[in-house]
């Protein structure tokens, strides 16, 4: 268990490490980013600059050239930066070498750093060490990590919030109050024989529902109606052929990102692309037509719509608004009567007097929207209705920006049992020694999620989820 970050000293005493810290793939800058004891004599010893230094002045750029020290030829015209500890992201000693963004300089100069000792850092170490050395707590490390995640703006708006350490201030709140509270009750248990009832138990069990439960369940409550914005959802585009579900995919994308033909069947496997839907990351299906009497090529992809069925969030089934409903549709709707449904009626453009009426009484209790793929009518009322089904009943306000993650909703979740069983303690009349159990247990729970009580391996499973580089 890790009860405190190390300090700033021990991490430092470990390898000096590099890695490519920019996406890979050509572009106009790459850069190269190392961190430990070793960083500025490397940096020293590779890096020419243009004009003769006394010394590198912490947190300015220089530039210069890159030079194998094998061949003394230049291997890249660069900006070179040595950030000193501990004012960096790790707390250590910093260099970033910022090339232009070829693969091969990149890979060239970071060979160059490994022979002068470097290691390669780790998935996520550059971030484990600005957690152990203390410059930020593990909800703000998680936070990195879910920023360079996000797939919509409410999402990284999300993940700032966190690395601002608004998640951190609110569990440190609580945290707070229960440390008031285990010093009151460790007064009662070194003074047992006192005749002033240091404990009044109607005011502390309103103060441990006011001060710890409440705030708990809000916070847990939050994970739940969050959890969309952070991890999306799935919507799969189910109808028969030739209904216009390629159509649909392409005018909600605003591109042709499917075949579009008047011929059924023309979908033979699944499409998958990401929407941003109110901030919302909605990952979008395009399913082969699902009809009796298919190809065996088409069977394939039919069976592959089956099972983007079974992990779908939301079920959009599409039917012709130009020609009558018939069996088939209804087949579908009871194939998916475990899911939630949103009925699309297509080609309303080709329709002179539409009334959804007539669908509502076909498909009683169904949300109905139209809308034509072809001229983009009804598409801003689709949108809405997505959104409001995924959301629905939640009370999700995205101005909160409090989401624990699973990880940390599981936390907080044994600290609400603990911290209730303190209560019922409480009520049933305890002595303080026991109580004082219970609460430890809240606190130690609470420590896991910033880390300040988590095991290594839990710190191992986060950080393996970075990129490398980060």
């Amino acid at each position: 268990m890790i009860n405190s970050p190390p300090t700033s000293e021990t991490v430092s005493e470990e390898k000096t490490i590099a890695a490519i810290a920019t996406p890979p793939g050509a572009g106009g800058i790459g850069i190269i980013r190392m961190s430990g004891s070793l960083s500025l004599s490397v940096l020293k010893d590779l890096f020419k600059p243009r004009r003769q230094l006394s010394g590198f002045v912490s947190h300015h750029m220089y530039y210069g050239w890159v030079v194998n020290p094998h061949t003394r030829v230049p291997v890249d015209e660069v900006l070179a930066v040595y950030m000193k500890a501990p004012s960096t992201y790790t707390r250590e000693d910093v260099v970033e070498i910022h090339c232009h963004g070829s693969y091969l300089v990149l890979q060239e100069i970071l060979t160059l750093l490994l022979e002068k000792g470097v290691q390669l850092a780790e998935p996520g170490e550059f971030t484990k060490r600005a957690f152990l050395n203390g410059r930020i707590d593990l909800t703000q490390a998680e936070a990195v990590s879910e920023l360079l995640q996000a797939r919509t703006t409410e999402g990284a708006h999300l993940a700032m919030a966190h690395l601002q350490g608004r998640l951190a201030s609110a569990i440190g709140r609580i945290r707070d109050n229960l440390l008031n509270l285990r010093a009151i009750i460790e007064v009662a248990i070194d003074f047992p024989e006192e005749d002033v009832d240091i404990m009044q138990p109607q005011e502390m069990e309103k103060r441990v529902e006011d001060e710890m439960i409440a705030p708990l369940r809000q916070l847990i409550a939050t994970s739940d109606q969050g959890k969309i914005y952070r991890e999306g959802i799935s919507v799969v585009i189910l109808g028969r052929p030739n209904v216009g579900k390629s159509s649909l995919l392409n005018a909600l994308l605003k591109e042709e990102r499917a075949i579009v033909t008047s011929l059924p069947g023309t979908t033979r496997d699944t499409i998958e692309e990401y929407l941003d839907i109110k901030g919302v990351p909605v990952r979008i299906i395009d399913t082969a037509g699902i009809r009796e009497g298919a190809e065996n090529i088409e069977e394939i992809g039919i069976e592959r719509a089956r099972r983007k069925l079974e992990g779908a969030d939301l079920v959009l089934l599409l039917v012709d608004g130009s020609a009558p409903v018939d069996e088939e549709d209804r087949k579908l709707l009871d194939a998916v009567d475990n899911k939630s449904v949103l009925l699309v009626v297509n080609k309303i453009d080709l329709v002179e007097d539409f009334d959804v009426r007539n669908y509502n009484r076909t498909f009683p209790g169904l949300p109905v929207v139209p809308i034509s793929a072809k001229t983009y009518e009804g598409l801003p009322g689709l949108e809405q209705g997505i959104f409001d089904i995924v959301t629905r009943g939640s009370g999700w306000d995205p101005g909160h920006r409090c989401v624990p993650n699973v990880r940390q909703r599981a936390a907080l979740v044994r600290t609400l049992e603990a911290i209730d069983q303190m209560r019922q303690g409480l009520d049933a009349g305890l002595p303080p020694d026991l109580l004082a159990i219970d609460l430890q247990d809240g606190l130690d729970h609470l420590g896991e999620i910033v880390g300040e009580t988590t095991t290594e391996d839990i710190l191992a499973e986060i950080f393996a989820q970075f990129c490398i580089g980060k």
